[in-house]
């Protein structure tokens, strides 16, 4: 009874038993607060969070409901970018270090510990390989490449052993690299590294899923293998081929979560003819596989915005000779280029811009360029009264602002947005702003200054 008693007393106190994430961020007084996720295989969950005081120091508590796992700390927006990844296995605290330049040091957590002394020790044996073939070794001191591969295998070997039952152990496995069991050439590594790269990664395991560990490999092989044939694009599309052939049996759900990043890295580095491609030849698939109508709705819009695709059309009245009659963009046949200007009477950088706009194009001869403005607006008065201070543009009103079907249709999200048109309506540039659409065109359009000069 005594010891029932003493345990009805404990129960309690497990539930209540907790541990902590603690660390320091530096440079200390310029970061407010870390958030907690837990990393799930398609996205990630909010856990908690705390405030970071001014010295730095944060403390985040973890009760007896967060289960072991892979967790993300972010500390800035946008939090996809601002953030590091630990090991939690529900029996331990983690005191860390964090610095953006120098990344996350591990001071408490055997298991973090363990994973960061793994990644340091083969990275520097790696840099060791690069610099004894960097410098020409393999025909002088093959006895001295032949140690290092020594020294690379049993250091694998010897933290898998460390490693055996713990979370960290499935990523020290699937980081295994090739390593030759004898001297080869710099053509016969490279090769061989490229074609084992993803031997050891199952993209089933669940501990790699719950991470970032999967698309840091994809991103890493798809940008860091490069032929010598100069084409970028081209080393990025067969990249792609070899790791959507290496996870061909990962579920479908993981497929789309990685190659979905993969198209983003994509759109943000403006590799239209790559994202595209990602888009055409798996992830529409894998879209309607799994129903999911907003990323395939997103990636048929940036196909239909993409350079050298014809430009979605619509409808807009035009006034000639004080007669009114509606008109479609393709329709239109008076310039040898387009402009498409989205703007908003309400938004300042337009005011800045749209005046210069009107300015610029009338240093140009009639019939070479023609701006169409779409005024994205919610009520008409301010865009109209605007309107006549532009002459020089075709005026379109887009009743509804954020909600209107030609912005849509052009996935424009901010004004100014700028599309330039050729003759047969096919975008052919897509400038951030007024100045990079004064210098398409003045290195492609003469103004009526230059001809008179």
């Amino acid at each position: 009874m005594k010891r029932l008693f003493f345990l009805i007393l404990l129960f309690p106190l497990t539930l209540l038993a907790q541990h902590s994430i603690k660390g320091t961020f530096a440079p200390a007084g310029e970061f407010e607060i870390a958030l907690l996720y837990k990393v799930e295989p398609t996205h990630s969950n909010y856990i908690t969070n705390t405030p970071i005081a001014e010295d730095g120091s944060f403390e985040i508590k973890l009760d007896s409901t967060v289960s072991k796992g892979m967790y993300r700390i972010t500390y800035a927006v946008p939090q996809e970018e601002y953030n590091f990844d630990v090991i939690y296995n529900g029996e331990e605290d983690i005191e860390l270090t964090f610095n953006p330049e120098t990344g996350v040091k591990f001071l408490a957590s055997r298991e973090n510990k363990l994973l960061e002394s793994y990644t340091n020790s083969m990275l520097m044996i790696t840099n060791s390989i690069g610099n004894y073939y960097r410098d020409g070794n393999e025909t002088k001191d093959t006895l001295a490449l032949a140690s290092i591969f020594k020294t690379q295998s049993n250091t694998q070997k010897g933290f898998e052993a460390a490693s055996k039952g713990t979370i960290a152990y499935h990523f020290i496995k699937a980081n295994t690299p090739y390593i030759p069991n004898k001297v080869v050439d710099v053509e016969t590594y490279i090769t061989h590294l490229e074609k084992h790269y993803f031997d050891h990664v199952d993209f089933n395991n669940k501990t790699l899923q719950h991470s970032k560990f999967l698309t840091e490999r994809m991103l890493n092989y798809v940008f860091g293998m490069s032929s010598q044939n100069g084409d970028e694009d081209d080393d990025y599309k067969k990249n792609i081929k070899v790791f959507c052939k290496a996870m061909k049996n990962a579920p479908v759900e993981v497929k789309k979560s990685l190659l979905t990043d993969l198209w983003e890295q994509m759109v943000d580095l403006k590799l239209e003819s790559v994202a595209n491609f990602i888009a055409e030849d798996y992830l529409m698939d894998l879209s309607v596989k799994l129903n999911d109508q907003q990323l395939l709705q997103a990636l048929i819009l940036y196909q239909n915005t993409s350079l050298g695709s014809l430009a979605p059309d619509f409808s807009f009245e035009i006034t000639e000779k004080e007669k009114t009659t509606p008109k479609t963009l393709h329709e239109l046949d008076i310039a040898e280029t387009y402009i498409l200007a989205f703007w908003s009477s309400t938004c300042s950088h337009c005011l800045q811009e749209i005046p210069q706009l009107h300015k610029f194009v009338s240093t140009f001869k009639a019939g070479t360029i023609k701006v169409v403005a779409i005024g994205l607006e919610d009520e008409p008065y301010a865009w109209k009264n605007l309107t006549f201070d532009f002459s020089k543009f075709l005026h379109v009103y887009g009743e509804g602002k954020w909600d209107n079907e030609i912005g849509n249709n052009y996935g424009v999200t901010a004004t100014p947005t700028y599309f330039i048109l050729n003759k047969n309506k096919e975008i052919v540039a897509k400038p951030e702003d007024f100045e990079e659409l004064k210098s398409f065109f003045e290195a492609t359009e003469p103004s009526i200054e230059e001809e008179k000069e």
